[in-house]
C-alpha cells in the first residue's frame, strides 16, 4: 500500500521531473520533498496541495491519503487503534448530522 510520499514520488518520476524542478516551481525546500518522499516526514495540507495542482493530480484522493497517513502515524503503536477509529467514525457521522 502506498503512501503519501510514494505517491508523490512516483507522480514526479512519471513526469521526469528533478526535485530541484520541483523545488523551483513550488518553493518547497528540496531537503524537505526529499524526506516527504521517503516517508521521513509527513507534508502539510498545503504542501499536497501545492503538490497537486503542480502535478495536476486529484486533490480529493490525495488529501484523502495525506489524512489516512497522518491517522496510521499517530495510531500504529496504540493497542486500541481501530476501535478508536470505529469510535471517531462514530463522532464525525453524529457531529455532520447536527
Amino acid at each position: 500500500m502506498e503512501t503519501i510520499g510514494t505517491t508523490l514520488k512516483s507522480m514526479r518520476e512519471r513526469k521526469q521531473f528533478l526535485l530541484q524542478e520541483v523545488t523551483e516551481q513550488t518553493g518547497i525546500d528540496k531537503t524537505l520533498l526529499s524526506r516527504i518522499e521517503n516517508d521521513k516526514r509527513l507534508p502539510t495540507k498545503e504542501q499536497v496541495k501545492l503538490l497537486c495542482y503542480f502535478y495536476e493530480a486529484s486533490e480529493n484522493e490525495m488529501v484523502i491519503q495525506w489524512l489516512s497517513d497522518k491517522i496510521v502515524y499517530e495510531l500504529q503503536d496504540e493497542e486500541f487503534a481501530l476501535t478508536a477509529i470505529q469510535v471517531a467514525e462514530e463522532k464525525i457521522k453524529y457531529l455532520k448530522s447536527k
